[in-house]
């Protein structure tokens, strides 16, 4: 990432925005009315803000390393977000564990190169776990309740998801800057 790239936006309201306001779809008009509901509103918007933050680029950004010596990548965030959902979802399950989706530690992030096939499989990859840990969390209205294997309460994990994807938005802010120098909320 040695050559320096100029900051941009697509906004013309507010320059450091990603998208103008009007045009953001993370902006709704109703606020979330409820404990439920506002953490499921967070959690998708950051979940949007993720793919936003992919958007438009092919698999060679998408698996563009940060700064040596570290892995990150926009396609090792969403494959390393993947696996955290399929984590997220054996802890509140009874049965047995799902395996591990890109095998050892770390390997969601190494696994990130720059190959059409590796990113639609991320893709998919991240939509089914998510679905999969969603429609298990929708099985327990009570956020109190303590779930699985690893008895967490509902409540817990709906904000570790929340805190994970927040990080993980930062990382990817300073990602597509330097890619292409994109910047945006």
């Amino acid at each position: 990432m040695s050559e320096q790239t100029e900051r941009w936006t697509k906004a013309t309201v507010y320059p450091d925005m990603w998208a103008d306001p009007a045009e953001d779809p993370r902006n709704n008009e109703s606020a979330a009315d409820g404990e439920l509901a506002t953490l499921l509103d967070f959690l998708a918007n950051y979940r949007l803000t993720l793919r936003m933050k992919c958007e438009g680029l092919d698999p060679g950004r998408l698996a563009r390393r940060s700064v040596p010596p570290s892995t990150m990548s926009l396609l090792g965030l969403i494959r390393h977000l993947a696996e955290a959902e399929r984590d997220w979802h054996n802890w509140i399950t009874e049965g047995e564990p799902l395996p591990r989706l890109y095998g050892a530690k770390d390997a969601d992030f190494e696994g990130a190169v720059a190959e059409q096939p590796v990113v639609d499989a991320a893709y998919a990859d991240l939509a089914r776990e998510q679905a999969a840990t969603d429609a298990e969390l929708a099985r327990h209205a009570d956020l109190g309740a303590r779930v699985g294997r690893e008895r967490v309460a509902v409540r817990e994990l709906m904000v570790h998801r929340i805190e994970e994807y927040a990080r993980h938005c930062g990382h990817a802010d300073l990602l597509r800057e330097c890619i292409d120098g994109r910047v945006g909320q």
